[in-house]
């Protein structure tokens, strides 16, 4: 459909802030790309080809969520699969999320929409507001804005008929940065109702009216500005369904049953009695019902262990605060633009509390808001207006016993039916969460362990207000599988974990919870895993839309052509010193592919070649590693990544754990400065500062020469010495100069292997040969001097005189010969 220049423009400007995710890298992993249909309708079972790569050898499917059966696998081809499945009755509506797992791996994560309404798809042409597409009434309408497209549907509807239309576009998660406009219209063309973003569902829409009279009303389905690229793919919920936009209170106690208030739905408020779940969710999606339907989305709720207080209006003066207790929770609105409600509580010294509203984040409220707490003169004894996310947050520390304000308001002094909010003042609580860290940028991690063979990971915990030894473990693998992983010390934020699978294990996948918990027994302390997949990004790489999970996908897969092993060190390596970690490959037979190998982290203080790999055919390497003057003194677990091409991809497994046993130097040299001529011999003298026992003797080595000039042989010590000489021969064309570059190398061999410092610090000066002394000639005869001549006055020239002196001249010499005595 046509548009005026400044849409054309408009679209040319969203398309160019699109930015879709870069693909996996390649790998025998699979990937998936697609879902269809990507809106399914629960009680019901459908049909669904997943697409995408490396798919044909699909065993199962993994869903974040309940209610959702697999009843048959059938391979389409070597990239896609169909699969039949029964969507429960009972099944959560909303958002879901899904991967693929096949015998090498598990893909990436998608979503998809289940409705409670029947689906059908969009019909061309409906792009014109004369010619809609006609729907029914409580359906759900699976389509695509194409570029510059705009789609039309009709319904009928009785006076006084509620008609909601919502709109799943950016949640689908389709790789675009899809910004969808919705609107309600009468027959006569004009708005009734209109949507850009809803605060409600972020950057999706919702209009919602009452009919006025019976008759056809007109939905319009657009790109904001006029957009669309043949992927804005969107789920449209049309019905007599209730849809609030609020619920008073936003929460309540584990399996408490509350009245809540449904706030915001055309057809006016109402209230209704919900038991919440037995256990926390801080993130509760509670749904709007009635004898019209339900709400195919949910309003977000608290299920947390604090006591409910619910303002009471008016409340906008500290003389008329409503009375609330802390710890406990605070449920209101700010009604009308330029509204402020006040709280009460006691709170006493010493007594500490995590203040927090809950309003745009976890409600999905518009309120920004803006939160004091005073004292009992009206004196603000703690503020804030966004911490760390659109939300206010704070620690209070009651500086006395007493009585103490909460007030909130808006940024902008702004309020409304749907400001709802919920202020937390909360116990602080001890948790752990676990995560783990990206191995390739924007992708999150899985785990592919196969068969026979380990795969290794870093796992990151945070600690949140508790400190001390942590343990790893993991619940939900799948069978034939085990973890190994150290204790994680109080000072340390991250450990290496290794996965093995068991030789003859039978391939499967899970979704799996790794769970953090404290070494001491006595500590009680929950556990959350967390990982985020971005599934829409903006400019500069900006998280727009994505995923939350709270389990890790692990996949037993088959096995791999080849398996590393550490070969233990069996010395130590020193500060200031190095080693070489000997790596050597298992290959199947056949499989001669080169074999890239690297630590999966480094201790503090150690450093390691990234860029070794076991040659095409070979089955060793080593890698060096180096320890600086400060590197953590203790034995460090350590483990190698191995990745190799196989199956037109790549595959990656790891190493069993090791230990690095990271010790001081033996010794310690203090250089001298050494300085020699050219074409002459000087020596270097090492003082030795012996600093541990050791019964072997010593090679050292001087390095570090500049060119033109050389040493004798290294110089051996025990532990008994004091000093060491090096002599320095320097030859005639060296080049003169002060050079710092010496250092001395000493290697101790133990049960076979070396014991390595380098130790640097030296300095030779090389100096230019000094000028012989020239001999003094005999002082020469005094010479006569002649007299000298005498010396005559030089009488300066006379100055010509002017023609006006001249003429003065004259007349005083005519003057003076007239006259006589």
């Amino acid at each position: 459909m046509s548009r005026t220049a400044i849409s054309i423009l408009a679209s040319v400007a969203f398309l160019a802030a699109c930015v879709a995710l870069p693909p996996t890298a390649t790998a025998v992993q699979p990937s998936l790309g697609a879902i269809t249909p990507y809106g399914l309708q629960r009680g019901t079972e459908v049909e669904v080809q997943f697409s995408g790569a490396r798919l044909g050898e699909a065993e199962h499917l993994l869903f974040y969520s309940p209610g959702i059966t697999v009843k048959k696998i059938d391979k389409v081809n070597d990239n896609a699969v169909k699969v039949a499945l029964a969507i429960d009755p009972e099944c959560r509506l909303g958002i879901h999320a899904a991967r693929v797992q096949t015998r090498m791996g598990v893909s990436n994560l998608r979503t998809f929409s289940v409705g409670a309404l029947p689906t059908i798809d969009e019909k061309e042409p409906n792009s014109e507001f004369t010619t809609p597409q006609p729907i029914a009434l409580n359906s759900s309408i699976s389509g695509i804005v194409q570029n510059e497209d705009v789609d039309y549907f009709v319904v009928e509807a009785k006076k006084g008929q509620r008609v909601v239309a919502e709109l799943e576009g950016i949640r689908l998660g389709n790789n675009v940065l899809f910004d969808p406009y919705l609107a309600i219209l009468n027959e006569a063309r004009f708005e009734l109702s209109r949507s850009d973003d809803a605060a409600l569902l972020r950057q999706d829409c919702l209009c919602a009216i009452v009919a006025p009279e019976d008759g056809k009303y007109i939905i319009q389905i657009r790109e904001s500005a006029y957009g669309g690229n043949g992927n804005c793919k969107y789920r449209l919920h049309v019905g007599s369904f209730p849809r609030p936009t609020a619920v008073i209170p936003a929460g309540g106690k584990p399996g408490e049953t509350i009245e809540v208030r449904w706030i915001g739905d055309p057809a006016g408020d109402f209230s209704e009695k919900v038991t919440l779940p037995n256990a926390v969710d801080e993130q509760h999606g509670l749904f709007a019902k009635d004898e019209h339907g339900i709400a195919p989305s949910p309003n977000r709720i608290r299920v947390v262990d604090l006591q409910n207080t619910i303002e009471a209006e008016p409340n906008d003066t500290r003389e008329a605060a409503t009375a609330a207790v802390g710890p406990g929770a605070l449920n209101g609105i700010l009604e009308k633009p330029g509204d402020v409600d006040y709280y009460k509580f006691t709170a006493k010294k010493g007594q500490q509390l995590e203040v927090r509203v809950h309003a745009r984040k976890t409600l999905r409220s518009p309120l920004d808001s803006v939160l004091y707490i005073q004292n009992e003169k009206g004196g603000n004894v703690a503020s804030n207006d966004d911490s760390g996310g659109p939300d206010s947050y704070f620690r209070f520390n009651p500086p006395a016993d007493g009585e103490y304000f909460v007030l909130i308001r808006d940024h902008l002094q702004a309020g409304g039916p749907e400001y709802a909010y919920r202020i937390e003042l909360a116990p602080v609580q001890q948790a752990t969460t676990v995560s783990l860290p990206e191995k390739q940028r924007y992708v999150p991690t899985t785990m592919t362990v196969h068969r026979g063979n380990r795969t290794a990971m870093m796992v990151n915990v945070a600690r949140a207000n508790w400190g001390g030894d942590l343990k790893l473990s993991v619940e939900g693998m799948p069978p034939g599988m085990t973890l190994e992983a150290p204790i994680m010390p109080a000072n340390r934020t991250t450990i290496p974990a290794v996965f093995s699978a068991d030789p003859a294990a039978a391939t499967g996948g899970a979704l799996a919870d790794l769970i953090g918990s404290p070494v001491d027994e006595k500590l009680n302390i929950p556990s959350t895993f967390y990982q985020r997949t971005m599934l829409v990004r903006g400019q500069n790489n900006r998280d727009v839309w994505g995923h939350d999970t709270d389990r890790v996908a692990i996949t037993l897969a088959d096995e791999s052509p080849f398996k590393i092993e550490i070969v233990q060190p069996k010395v130590p390596i020193v500060r200031n010193g190095s080693m070489g970690l000997k790596i050597v490959a298992t290959r199947k037979e056949g499989y001669d592919a080169a074999i890239s190998v690297r630590m999966l982290y480094n201790p503090p203080g150690i450093g390691s070649s990234g860029s070794i790999s076991i040659a095409k055919g070979a089955n060793e390497a080593v890698i060096p590693v180096t320890a600086n003057s400060g590197a953590a003194i203790g034995k460090w677990p350590i483990v190698v990544r191995a990745t190799a091409a196989h199956a037109g991809g790549t595959i990656e497994t790891s190493s069993q754990m090791a230990d690095l046993d990271i010790v001081d130097s033996f010794f310690g040299f203090a250089f001298t400065k050494a300085a020699g001529e050219l074409g002459q011999d000087t020596a270097l003298v090492v003082n030795v500062e012996k600093k541990t026992e050791f019964g072997e003797t010593c090679k050292v080595e001087l390095l570090g020469l500049p060119a033109k000039t050389s040493t004798a042989a290294p110089v051996t010590i025990t532990k008994d010495s004091t000093e060491m000489i090096f002599p320095i021969k320097i030859e005639k064309d060296a080049k003169p100069n002060t050079y710092k570059s010496l250092v001395c190398r000493a290697t101790i061999e133990r049960d076979g292997e070396l014991i390595t410092h380098t130790l640097g610090g030296g300095e030779l000066r090389v100096d230019k040969p000094i000028p012989p002394k020239v001999t003094a000639k005999p002082a020469a005869k005094p010479v006569a001097k002649p007299d000298p001549k005498p010396v005559v006055a030089k009488v300066a020239p006379k100055k010509p005189l002017s023609r006006l002196e001249q003429l003065r001249k004259a007349r005083q010499e005519a003057a003076g010969g007239a006259g006589g005595e």
